[in-house]
């Protein structure tokens, strides 16, 4: 049995890890943690479990025996988040996006001084992990590419974490890229923003959608359309508790699901 604790466990992709961690018998909900919902019961926020109170620190997870701890949080408290995971000894699971380059060597260093192991993942759908691998395989018999996200209106980084790992897969499968043919913009952004290797992001945030993606390539007369939907939170959880199970026995930092689905 795997002793789990939630990183912002009050919001909805938190809420969703918790149910998915009580659905299943390998694994034991132990700590649930969000500062600003400090005191709720979990079962107010929609969960069925037995009683749990969400604490207001990470040191909860310490004092129930938390072994893993996941993280759906915000950027800034993710950092402090890992860190204390890295100082603590409790191995992490971490789908919150829009970290730095900088920061993910930070948390290398950080791992690797550490008896704890962790996960980031920019989507843990695993469609989405193999949509990716299919877009970077694709990428070296095309000379455009564009790649559109599409997301939830309460999303605050663009673009998205998959997005960029997608740009980047392609990006380094070919630097072979034919130049944007735009010489005049009507409206500012119209074109998107630059990925790697120049390659075109869009970015959507529209109220009713969860989570989408849409590689688009093409060449001389054919497209190739690579689209990945996550229509429900519940469509990341096979990919998180594949982590959760799989993390302890990964050392270091670990980026991306791929090496865990054997990719």
């Amino acid at each position: 049995m795997i002793r789990v604790g939630v990183f912002g466990a009050a919001g909805r992709m938190g809420t969703t890890v918790c149910r998915a961690v009580l659905d299943d018998p390998e694994l034991e909900l132990v700590a649930a943690v969000d500062p600003l919902h400090a005191g709720i019961d979990l079962r107010q926020l929609g969960v069925e479990a037995p009683s749990m109170q969400v604490a207001g620190s990470a040191d909860s997870l310490a004092d129930a025996g938390a072994e893993v701890a996941v993280d759906f949080t915000v950027v800034d408290a993710a950092r402090a988040n890992l860190e204390w995971c890295a100082a603590n000894g409790v191995h992490a699971v971490v789908g919150t996006t829009g970290f730095s380059a900088d920061d993910i060597a930070g948390f290398r260093t950080q791992f690797d001084a550490s008896t704890a192991n962790a996960v980031i993942a920019p989507n843990f759908a695993i469609g989405a992990v193999l949509m990716i691998r299919f877009a970077e395989l694709a990428a070296p018999y095309f000379e455009t590419a564009e790649v559109i996200e599409l997301h939830h209106d309460q999303k605050i980084d663009a673009p998205s974490g998959t997005a960029m790992l997608t740009v980047e897969r392609m990006a380094a499968a070919s630097d072979e890229w034919a130049p944007d043919p735009t010489t005049k913009t009507v409206v500012d952004g119209a074109r998107g923003g630059v990925g790697a290797a120049g390659i075109r992001v869009h970015s959507v945030r529209l109220r009713g959608l969860v989570a989408h993606e849409e590689v688009l390539l093409g060449t001389t007369g054919q497209s190739l359309t690579i689209r990945h939907d996550s229509y429900d939170r519940t469509s990341f959880m096979p990919g998180v508790l594949l982590a959760v199970r799989r993390v302890r026995e990964t050392a270091g930092l670990t980026v991306g699901l791929d090496s865990l689905l054997g990719l």
